[in-house]
């Protein structure tokens, strides 16, 4: 099963089910960017809209993006604002984003399903203006080591394992910079659940010089 087709069978579940790793990701972004505020922030891989919401409250306008039809009707529904609008949209190709126009690219939960990373960080760095950020939030590549990856079990009870490809920590940071993106801060973050395990999120903010 493609990523695509996975994520629209789990669209129809994905809010309900229990995913310590999405509800971890939801805290942890409203952590490091709920008292701040941007202009025009682009999501990649908004999904059903976990983090929409926030980015709602913080900048002035949103344009999210995802490929999956049924996570998008998901969003949509949930997010109603004349300031948010959702595109779907294969963020492996290029964005409809004009060079330079916001000061922040968000993507949660993404990375892990692009093989090849060096066309995300070059979109990123493109739509971004100068000084703008990056915020990149993904499940540790310490539990990909171990065998974590996106699951979710259908309605006919099957478990299903998303399409995912793993990243160390490096591959991030060396696409960052051939993009001309520079790391700020990077973090390591556990559930409540997770004692005596590795990380199970890392994030990275970066800055575009």
């Amino acid at each position: 099963m493609t990523v695509e087709a996975a994520y629209t069978t789990w669209s129809a579940t994905y809010d309900a089910d229990r995913n310590l790793t999405r509800d971890l990701d939801q805290d942890v972004t409203r952590r490091v960017l709920g008292d701040r505020h941007f202009r025009s922030v682009l999501e990649i891989g908004c999904g059903t809209g976990k983090n929409t919401a926030l980015l709602a409250g913080i900048a002035e306008r949103v344009v999210a993006l995802d490929f999956s039809e049924g996570m998008l009707a998901r969003a949509r529904a949930k997010m109603r604002a004349d300031h948010v609008v959702f595109l779907r949209t294969d963020v492996t190709r290029p964005w409809p984003c004009a060079d330079g126009s916001v000061d922040l690219v968000i993507g949660n939960l993404v990375l892990e399903h692009i093989e090849h990373l060096d066309a995300v960080f070059a979109e990123a760095s493109r739509c971004l203006t100068a000084d703008g950020r990056l915020f990149v939030s993904e499940l540790h590549p310490f539990r990909q080591y171990q065998g974590a990856q996106a699951r979710f079990v259908d309605a006919a009870n099957e478990s299903t394992r998303v399409p995912a490809f793993v990243h160390h920590v490096s591959e991030v940071l060396d696409a960052a910079t051939r993009a001309g993106v520079t790391l700020l801060r990077f973090g390591e973050w556990w559930h409540d659940e997770d004692a005596s395990r590795p990380p199970r999120l890392a994030t990275f903010e970066l800055v575009k010089r």
